[in-house]
Parts: structure tokens; sequence; C-alpha cells
């Protein structure tokens, strides 16, 4: 029997350290690893079961070709997968240019692979069209924080900070549900006095074990930021020293944030005066206090402003590397959501975060990559314009997805389910038929987590080895090698290795000396379990655990204040639509659902899409527990079972989005995009919500759960 392996689990940002050892019937055990810093030991449902998928049945093992969209897949071989995938972006190009072929990537992918998959679109391809799912996830914290601060990093101290709060604020996160093992942070912290104030429509699992928990009306959080701004103000709580010697631009928010009377925040937002000033009391009266926002935040049409409101008072008291215990942070979804948006899959981005409009970056980059910077491409339009523009000519005219499921996770999902049917060729790898892989032309099967090795960036930047723990099985390729054998028929084969330490070690050089510097960072570094946390710009440096000590990375050291005010919602409720839809993640699923939903136990937990509504609006509408509900918005409508929840607000419905087809929420959520992160407007939208009369597709639960593939 072999040994165990340790390495990580392939869900949430978290990437809990997790222990494979295998049984003699030649499956794997899984425990959590004592050792890690970030579970020791403890696992939630969905990383417990993660094994499950491995052998699953429904595993692709040979790539999937159809000779017409109106034709059943077949197995095919890799030569004849691959030269179909050549043959259509040379015809593509020849006919529409080269921006007319574009990629799609996942926030799940390792460091190795994003770096890889942006540098192929740009070298192999030479197009422009390259964005990622994380768009949908954490790019309006991203562009708050790097105009705020100089950078993006979510967490700018390591989780063992968060214990250290004496009050710590979360904002639209919901941490209980969408990664259990960071919990015990919050547990730690409680333990040693803490006061906890969670600030979220829903009354959820963490606003549960909360001591305070204010409900306010969806997407007024920039609001109440304000609001809570005015009264630090006012009480002359702010830290002027702080303001004074390490920020810019306090003076404009001061006159910003005038009009924001308490009486006026609390009829906006319905959070009552009294604590809108025992909030900023708390805070400004504690030792050591920390703000944290996530989704709840930021997926807004003025998701970035809304974060910098919150970045604001923050700064106003004094928070920013101040020291372990404070601060402000947002929290990371997706499995590879930090490391993914570093290296190269955002439209605008190189490796590092440099920029593809600094022509210096491009002559780093291009350096290490020996390519002219002249024949880089410039930026390309972000992940929803890139689905929405799918088949015109303004668009791509072919695509290649990778590791991710847009026909479930974007917004107003049934646009975006005909553009990709307007496509002349879609190819998609992954480990599963999604639903977007059923739309496509050619399918590859891609390796999963515990059959390969790479890396991975969790939200506080530290950089992990996830180890290969078995082989997979025979037929199926890794992203690296199908990326390698693309660019083999496109003549530019030999800028693309195939093996992940040699993918990390070029990684390191296009990175030396940007924002998100690797360095310093190698798999033997790791291997020998050196806690490693970017930047970390040389083999001797310890790496960086604690961000902003001494100065911001903006040009001249200092935080910058910003000025934000809401701005009127895309889409206002009406007489046809009077409630409010938001959406998130349930505890026993993930994302889009192509993994969880396939997981026999996962899928027991929670065997069918819900809505949760308080019990008086449900009375009120003659709805009964378990009852079908249908929502509808001006996108189109949903069938969902019906879940009382006296936790939640009166005036909204709460569904989580991991099921497509029928049950599609995101069929149903707004496309208004902010206009600064490009982030669509998933968590709120006005909605009509009536008793419903299923048809039979919808009574069978149609979408519940992806069809098999047909061959």
């Amino acid at each position: 029997m072999s040994a165990p392996t340790d390495t990580h689990c392939p869900y949430c940002s978290l990437q809990c350290g997790i222990t494979l050892t295998p049984k003699p019937d030649g499956t794997l055990s899984l425990a959590g690893r004592e050792d890690f810093p970030v579970n020791r030991g403890g696992l939630c449902i969905k990383g417990a079961t993660a094994t499950e998928l491995l052998d699953h049945p429904e595993r692709l093992t040979a790539p999937l070709v159809r000779d017409s969209r109106d034709d059943p897949f077949r197995p095919a071989t890799w030569d004849e997968a691959l030269d179909r995938i050549a043959a259509a972006i040379t015809a593509t190009q020849e006919r529409y240019g080269r921006d007319a072929v574009g990629a799609f990537g996942g926030g799940g992918l390792t460091n190795e692979k994003a770096y890889q998959f942006g540098k192929f679109v740009r070298v192999a391809l030479r197009s422009r069209n390259i964005d990622y799912n994380g768009r949908f996830c954490m790019s309006s914290a991203v562009a708050a924080s790097t105009r705020a601060f100089g950078m993006d990093r979510g967490l700018p101290f390591p989780f063992d900070d968060i214990p250290k709060a004496d009050v710590l604020v979360l904002v639209g996160s919901n941490p209980a549900d969408t990664m259990p093992p960071a919990m015990r942070f919050l547990e730690e912290g409680r333990e040693r006095g803490a006061r906890h104030i969670v600030i979220d429509p829903r009354r959820t699992a963490t606003a549960a074990h909360a001591h305070t928990h204010l409900q306010p009306v969806p997407n007024t959080d920039l609001s109440l930021a304000n609001g809570l701004l005015h009264i630090a103000i006012r009480e002359n709580l702010v830290d002027e020293a702080f303001i004074f010697t390490r920020t810019n631009g306090f003076d404009a928010v001061r006159r910003a944030v005038r009009s924001y009377w308490p009486d006026r925040v609390e009829r906006v937002t319905g959070i009552a005066v009294p604590d809108l000033y025992e909030l900023v009391r708390a805070l400004a009266a504690a030792p050591t206090a920390m703000i944290l926002t996530a989704r709840g935040v930021e997926q807004h049409a003025d998701g970035t402003d809304t974060a910098q409101a919150w970045i604001n008072l923050a700064l106003a008291l004094g928070l920013p590397g101040s020291g372990p215990g404070s601060g402000w942070g947002t929290i990371t979804g997706q499995g590879n959501g930090q490391g993914g948006r570093e290296h190269g899959q955002k439209a605008d981005q190189l490796p590092g975060y440099r920029q593809l409009t600094n022509p210096a970056h491009r002559a780093h980059v291009a350096g290490v990559w020996g390519v002219d910077p002249d024949d880089l491409p410039g930026p390309g339009v972000s992940a929803y314009e890139l689905l929405d523009r799918m088949g015109t000519d303004a668009g791509v005219r072919a695509l290649l997805v990778s590791a991710s499921n847009p026909v479930v996770s974007a917004p107003n999902a049934r646009h975006i389910e005909e553009r990709f049917a307007a496509l002349d060729f879609l190819a998609v790898t992954d480990i599963f038929l999604s639903e977007t892989a059923r739309l496509a032309d050619v399918v590859l099967p891609t390796t999963q987590w515990a059959e390969e090795s790479g890396t991975m960036t969790n939200p506080e930047g530290r950089v992990l080895l996830r180890r290969k723990a078995v082989d997979p099985p025979p037929g199926v390729r890794s992203d690296l090698q199908i990326w390698r054998g693309i660019a083999d028929r496109l003549g530019r084969g030999q800028f693309f290795p195939t093996e992940p330490e040699e993918v990390f070690t070029e990684l390191r050089r296009a990175s030396a000396g940007g924002i998100a510097d690797y360095a310093g960072i190698t798999y033997q570094r790791l291997a020998a379990g050196e806690e490693l946390f970017w930047p970390c710009p040389a083999e001797d440096h310890p790496g960086t655990s604690h961000m902003f000590t001494e100065r911001f990375a903006t040009p001249d050291g200092r935080a910058n204040f910003l000025p934000v005010r809401p701005r009127l919602a895309a889409e206002l409720p009406d007489e046809a639509h009077p409630y409010l839809l938001t959406t998130g993640r349930a505890r026993s699923q993930y994302q889009s659902g192509t993994q969880t939903r396939r997981s026999p136990t996962l899928a027991a937990a929670v065997p069918r899409p819900y809505v949760e509504l308080h019990p008086e609006l449900a009375r009120s509408l003659g709805i009964a527990d378990g009852d079908p509900v249908r929502l509808s918005t001006p996108r189109g409508s949903a069938v969902l079972d019906a879940r009382l929840d006296p936790g939640s607000r009166r005036d909204t419905v709460f569904v989580p989005f991991h099921w497509g087809g029928a049950a599609c929420v995101n069929a149903l959520t707004s496309d208004a995009l902010d206009p600064t992160s490009r982030m669509p407007e998933f968590k709120t939208c006005p909605v009509a919500v009536e008793k419903a009369v299923v048809t039979a597709d919808e009574q069978n639960g149609a979408a519940a759960r992806p069809a098999a593939v047909r061959t």
C-alpha cells in the first residue's frame, strides 16, 4: 500500500489541509490535517466527501465530439479532438481575425494553470479575449482594495489574526455555510471575549452565533457605511493621527457623508438609529477591531463603491495596517480565487498583477515568455461582456472554456445559454459533462485535484502545494497537456511546458518585482512545510504575512479615501415585482454544482433547489413549507421548493445558485454591471413570488441534476 499524501481540499478558498491514504480496496481514505493552521484537522461536509468524485461513474475519461449540434456526442481519439479544435481556431481567425477566438477560465484552476491559460490565449491564440468566473465573485473588492491600498490581497493578514479582534464586523458574509472550518477563528475570538456583529439581510448560521445581528434592506450597505462614518466624525471617534500620517483624501469623504444623518440612514437601510450608534462606538472603543466584507457587499452594480465605503470607515478608525487583530479584508470564496486572479486570467492583467496597458509590465512578461512585447494583445472585455457578445460581430466566434460552468453561474443565464448556441465553435475541458459542456462541439476530460500537483493561494496570500496522490484514469489529460497539444497544432507549442513545477518556475520569474511577487517561493520550500505568503521576492525571504504595517502599496505609501454615493439601482420593486431576490450558497453545495450535485452524500443533504421565505410572506401568498413556488423577474421564471425561515426579511427571498436548467436562479438575476469592476448585480433584483402550478419538467426536477452523457 502506498504512503499517505498530505494535500489540500478541492473546494473553497480555505484550501483545508487533508491527508489521503490508500486503502486495500484501491480507494482513498480522507482525513483533515491537524498540522495545517487554517483548519487544524477540521473539515466541512464537502471536504470530507471529496473523494466520492474520483471514481464517479459519470466521470469523463475520453474526448467527446459531435459532427453537428443536433448529433449526440461520440467518443473520439485525442488526436481527432485536438485537430478539430486547432482547425476551428485557425478557420475562425482567418475569417474574423485573432480576437474572434477567446477563452473563459475558472477560479478553481491552480496557479500554474491560471498562469498558463492567460499565456496560452496571448501567445498561442494571440487574442485579447480571456476572462474568468472570478469576475463574478471578488472583482468589486479587488477594485476597491486596489484603488484604496494600491494592491489586492483578500486578507492582508493571516486568519489567525481574526480571533485577536476585540470587535469583529462581518458584512454580507456567512462563513458558517460557505467555509465552515473558518468558524473556529470566530469561536476562538468569542471565547476570549470578542464581540461579533453580523450585517446581513438573512439570519444566517453565522448571524445566529453573533452578539448582534443587523438586517438591512438588501443593497443599502453603501448608505449604511456612509452613515456609520457620519456618526464617527460627528462623535469625534475618528483616528485623526492615523488619517493625517497614513492617508489621503479624507476631507472629500468628510464632506460627502455630511448628509447621511442617522434618521435618514435608518429610513434607507431599516437599521435603527440606536443600533447605528452602538456599532460605531463599539468599533471605535475596541483596542483591536476588524471589518470583513464578502459577496453580500460586493455582488452589486455599485459593489466597488460599497466596498470602498467600508474601507473608508476602516481607514477613518485607523484599522488597516495597525497590527494584529485590526484591519479590513474581504473573504474570497473560490478554491483559488486569490491566486487565480493574480497571474493573467483577467482581461486586463498579466502575471504578478502586472497590467497589459503598462509598457514596462509588458516588456518584463514578454521577456520571460520569449516574445516581442509588441506582439502581446491589449486588454479584452470582462467576463459578462465576453459571454454577452458571443457569436456577434463584436465578440468571439469560437471559445475555449476551462473549469467553469457559466450556463449556471452567469447572470441572465438563459440569455448566456442562447449566446453559447450562437457560437461557431465551443470546446470545454472538465471532469464531468456540465451544463456548459453539454453545449460544446468538443469536450476534453481533465485531471482532478488528487491526480495532479500544483499550487493554490488562499485569501491570506498563503501559497500552498497541492500534491498528486493518485494517477488519473487512462485517457485523461491535464489542462497543461491539453493547451500544449493545441499550441503544437498552431505552431506555438515550444512556449508551453507541461510539468507543473516547470510552469511554476516560469511563473516565479514572470511575477518577480510585481505586486504579487512569487519569486522566492519554490516547490522545495513548500514541501518542507514553510508557511509562505506573497510577496516573497527571494528564496531567503520569509514571505509577508502582514501587509501595510509601515506603508501602503500606493506610490506615496498612503492609503486613499474616496467619496462614494449610492447610485439608483438598475431595477426597483414595482407592482409586478414587489419583493427582492438575493442569492448565495448552501452549506452542502458548491458554486455551479458540477461536482457537488454528483456527490451522493451532498446530493442527499440538499436533494432539490429551494427558496427561503419568511413565514408571514408565505402565509400572505398561500404558500406552505415544501410547496412549489414560482419566482419571476423580467428575465424569466424558476420553480423551487418553499422553505419557511423566520430569519428572513419579510420583503426578501433567498435562493442558492447551485442548480441549472428550469431551477437556475441566475436565469433571473440582473446583468447590470459595476462600472469599475464589471461585477454583475447578482445579489438584488425585484421579483414576483407565487404558489406555482408546475409543468411536467419542473415537477420532475429536470434541472436539479445534470443528465449523463449520450454516446
